[in-house]
C-alpha cells in the first residue's frame, strides 16, 4: 500500500529569503554641489573644490565616481549614477563623469541649499522611478585614502538597510 501523497512545501526557505532581501538594489548618488569658496583662491565659485584635482590626476568628483568600482559585492549596483550640482556647474561636471567613463543623470539643485534637500530629491527621484534601491550617499568633495576599507564600511551599511 502506498503512503497518501503529501504536498511539497514550496515557501523559500528562510536562507532564500534571507538571501533574497540581501540583494538589495545598490543607487549610487553623488553631492556635487557648493561653491567651493571655502577654499580660495585654488577652488572659486565658478570652479569649487569637487571639480578640481587636488590630490592627483583626477578631480575630487571624478575619484568619487572611480570610488564605485568594487563597491559592493552580492548587490546589484545601478551603473546609471545619480548626481546633484548646481545649474552653474552641469557642463563642467558632465564632461568630468564623461572622461571616466561612467554614466550619470545629473539633477540640478533648484537653490543651493544644502545636503537635506538634495537628498530629498535624489530620494523623490528614485522613488518616480519606481526604485526600491538603498542610497549609498558620497559627497564629491572628501578624499578616501583606504578604498578597500571604505567599500566594506559600505558593504556593512547596505547589508543593514
Amino acid at each position: 500500500m502506498n503512503a497518501p501523497a503529501v504536498a511539497a512545501d514550496t515557501r523559500p526557505s528562510s536562507s532564500a529569503a534571507t538571501d533574497a532581501a540581501t540583494r538589495v538594489a545598490v543607487q549610487p548618488v553623488i553631492l556635487a554641489g557648493g561653491s567651493g569658496t571655502r577654499l580660495w583662491p585654488m577652488s572659486r565659485e565658478h570652479y569649487p573644490k569637487q571639480l578640481i584635482g587636488l590630490l592627483g590626476d583626477h578631480s575630487l568628483l571624478q575619484s568619487t565616481a572611480l570610488r564605485l568600482d568594487g563597491l559592493v559585492t552580492g548587490h546589484p549596483l545601478n551603473d546609471d549614477v545619480l548626481i546633484v550640482c548646481g545649474e552653474d556647474h552641469r557642463f563642467t561636471t558632465a564632461e568630468q563623469l564623461r572622461l571616466t567613463g561612467k554614466r550619470a543623470s545629473i539633477m540640478l539643485e533648484p537653490l543651493g541649499r544644502d545636503t537635506a534637500p538634495a537628498l530629498t530629491l535624489a530620494a523623490l527621484r528614485i522613488v518616480a522611478g519606481g526604485g526600491d534601491a538603498v542610497m549609498t550617499v558620497m559627497p564629491a568633495d572628501h578624499a578616501v585614502a583606504d578604498q578597500a576599507r571604505f567599500h566594506a564600511a559600505v558593504a556593512a551599511g547596505v547589508h543593514c538597510a
